[in-house]
């Protein structure tokens, strides 16, 4: 081949290699403007909402303070999570957080062979939740069964299962309220 021709193949591959290079890199900006998110990091509410009041949930189920759990559990979350200032007077705020328990059910999951007792136990919270937005009255966030499972594991000593019930229903109100929490802010 001529000296002419080497140089000529040599340009065109330098091209050809610049050209994927630009191609790389706009496909690259393309998709990370294209409104895609890492989940859990979204936020839907409107930017007016700056105060968010949440007065104690109630409770419409069984079991005993789990709606203080729950109340101190989200309040918890949001302040942890988000920018939004919480308050309980709903007159200092934009928006309102209603909130219900609904029920907790209980049941067993895993006995152990010995003693038939359960050793693991599955939970299902149900909570009612709206967000209001004071100044408008619009619904920002409405769920009237919003749903939260859990499995934990419990002892097989009678006194021990009485004494975990209390830390369990604490553990599965702060997990309930980070499913909550993102829930109510991806608006899901």
């Amino acid at each position: 081949m001529s000296p002419a021709v080497l140089v000529r193949l040599a340009l065109t591959s330098r091209l050809v290699r610049f050209v994927v290079a630009v191609s790389l890199v706009a496909a690259s900006l393309w998709a990370s403007s294209c409104g895609y998110h890492i989940a859990g990091k979204a936020n839907t509410l409107p930017e007016t909402i700056r105060v968010i009041a949440i007065p104690p949930f109630e409770n419409g189920s069984m079991e005993y303070k789990v709606e203080q759990y729950m109340t101190q559990a989200v309040v918890r979350e949001f302040i942890r999570r988000t920018r939004y200032q919480i308050v309980a007077d709903e007159s200092e705020a934009d928006a309102t957080l209603l909130g219900a328990v609904i029920n907790v059910h209980v049941f067993p999951a895993v006995f152990d062979p010995v003693s038939q007792r359960a050793t693991s136990v599955n939970t299902l919270t149900q909570i009612r939740v709206s967000l209001v937005d004071r100044k408008t009255g619009q619904l920002l966030y409405d769920n009237p069964n919003f749903e939260y499972r859990e499995r934990y594991e419990v002892s097989t000593d009678v006194n021990a299962y009485f004494e975990e019930r209390q830390s369990a229903l604490v553990r599965s109100s702060e997990a309930t309220a980070r499913s909550l929490v993102s829930a109510v802010l991806e608006g899901f």
